[in-house]
């Protein structure tokens, strides 16, 4: 089975759901994205129990019916078949699979054996895949599903519906395969429910390109044992990208966000991509006011944080001593007007630097007007970068790398033991080609030009309007700018003419001069009669 096809296959079980909710009066609904995350996390729970357990048990590898011979396992066989299998894997019973569900379908009260299943899956895996707050309180993996069916004489029907659907095709071929291609599947899966247009906490998306270049530029070398990190995590598009450039099993991720629904997918994303070991560590909190992690240190982070947003709740808690230390620059004003102005991305770039490792690293998206505003805490913060031997580089973007905001963005890389006699300026602003997505403008990258992006990065390379290598100093004298354009070299271009031509040039110049000046003399003599013949009434 190819990747393509796999994809495919993935896809249509997903509109396959979203059929089955729409069917049940769900489509559109607020529940439906809990349904359908819910019952993709479940079938691949259980494709990946049955994909390890083959692995371990040599019975049910070779079994023609593995459900049939699961179900006749003695009690100390299944014991010994889920220690061999390890706790960072799915662990469900004979009864609690896809497969005894479809068995049991003429059975009443089905809807009822449904939500029962899935209440014991979360309740015996709660330890490693559940998402925790700050407080320490566990959520549930999966809700009663049927009680979304208002109707309950239609509750049987739709649990019937989702597990026919659930039994078309497995992942148990895929688990071989490198996990980069579930990206794609990921982003189609929550395309629907993810926000990214205003609202309160609103999620975006980061764009794949961006968040590959960025992986590449931080990890060129090769890692292990290492703690990966976003404040912000959202879904986690750049926290995958970075540990796939570790490798999975190299890396621990961590991640807060102060979204539900974000969490969750994070989740799911996580399992997705064979880093169930780090589910513990998923924290749904307020990162700035409330942050679980502000006594730990991170190797690698990365972040694009919400640029705008109102913290006006929380800002008078933030002066707290325990706060001090992490907002050096200070914290910014709440405005008498447009709240939702507030520059919240500044607390995130100081507690990005306030929680590095001493051989840390860091990447972050922030709006291009931060690498040149010459006051305030935006200045405040990159003269803390250089003064601390902080900077690596910085990436301007192009305009509309994110469909969903017409702000130009730029990416800072830090790094607590960087070079600050070659610090990397980069101007890809005239890259990528400009495509229509819905009623957005998007700008993408082709595969060649994220790749010299990189390698002008990495390898320190500069290029006539596109790059720069300069020291600390150059960027002190520059009063800080981080902007690549403005340490370009303005170069005067000579061309050598004859005496003849020189001479037929200034007859053009003084010309066009005459007739423009004759053009002149009459719109003024225009403009004085018009004024002449202006009465008052």
């Amino acid at each position: 089975m190819t990747d393509i096809t796999f994809i495919t296959q993935t896809k249509n079980l997903i509109d396959n759901l979203k059929s089955v909710c729409a069917n049940y009066g769900l489509g559109n609904d607020g529940n439906e994205f809990k349904i359908i995350t819910q019952v993709f996390l479940y079938k691949f729970m259980n494709d990946k129990f049955q994909y390890e357990a083959k692995k371990v048990n040599e019975k049910l590898a070779t079994a023609k019916n593995f459900q049939e011979t699961l179900e006749q396992l003695s009690e100390e066989e299944f014991k010994f078949l889920i220690a061999l299998i390890g706790p960072d894997i799915p662990q469900l019973h004979a009864e609690q699979t896809i497969t005894h569900l479809w068995n049991k379908q003429t059975q009443d009260d089905f809807a009822r054996l449904f939500d029962d299943t899935l209440r014991g899956i979360s309740i015996e895996n709660s330890e490693i895949f559940s998402v925790k707050s700050s407080g320490g309180a566990k959520d549930k993996m999966f809700d009663d599903l049927s009680q979304y069916i208002s109707d309950s004489s239609q509750r049987d029907a739709f649990c019937k519906a989702l597990i026919n659907k659930l039994v078309e095709f497995s992942f148990e071929r895929m688990f071989e395969e490198k996990y980069d291609f579930f990206a794609t599947i990921f982003e189609y899966l929550i395309k629907d429910y993810n926000t990214d247009s205003g609202g309160k906490y609103a999620e975006y998306y980061t764009p794949h390109a961006v968040a590959r270049i960025m992986a590449a530029i931080m990890v060129n070398e090769e890692v292990s044992g290492v703690t990966c990190y976003d404040p912000s995590a959202g879904s986690g598009t750049l926290l995958m990208n970075i540990a796939h450039a570790i490798g999975e099993k190299n890396c621990s991720i961590y991640s807060e966000d102060i979204s539900q629904k974000s969490s969750n997918m994070l989740r799911l994303n996580l399992v997705l991509n064979n880093l169930s070991h780090s589910i513990p560590n998923i924290i749904k909190t307020n990162t700035i006011a409330e942050p679980y992690y502000l006594d730990q240190k991170f190797d690698y982070i990365v972040s694009n944080p919400p640029f705008k947003l109102d913290f006006s709740d929380f800002v008078a808690d933030l002066s707290k001593d325990r706060f001090k230390d992490r907002f050096f620059a200070g914290i910014p004003n709440v405005p008498k007007a447009k709240k939702e102005s507030m520059s919240i991305y500044l607390m995130f770039i100081q507690h990005i630097m306030y929680s590095l490792s001493k051989t840390g690293k860091a990447a972050i998206v922030v709006p291009t007007g931060f690498i040149t505003a010459q006051s305030g805490i935006e200045k405040k913060i990159r003269e803390a970068m250089i003064s601390r031997n902080m900077l690596r580089g910085v990436v301007s973007m192009p305009s509309n790398i994110f469909a969903s905001t017409g702000t130009n963005v730029s990416v800072l890389f830090l790094d607590n033991q960087a070079d600050n006699e070659h610090i990397v300026l980069l101007d890809a602003s005239k890259l990528g080609d400009t495509i229509k997505e819905g009623k957005n403008q998007r700008t993408v990258l082709s595969k060649k030009e994220e790749q010299r992006i990189i390698d002008a990065m990495n390898k320190k390379l500069p290029e006539e309007d596109f790059s720069v290598v300069i020291s600390a100093d150059d960027i002190k004298a520059k009063n800080y700018s981080f902007s690549a354009g403005q340490y370009f070299e303005v170069k005067i271009e000579y061309t050598d003419i004859t005496a003849k031509e020189f001479e037929e040039k200034m007859k053009t110049f003084e010309t066009n001069l005459s007739v423009l000046f004759n053009e002149s003399k009459t719109l003024e003599i225009e403009i004085q009669n018009n004024l002449k013949g202006l009465r008052y009434e």
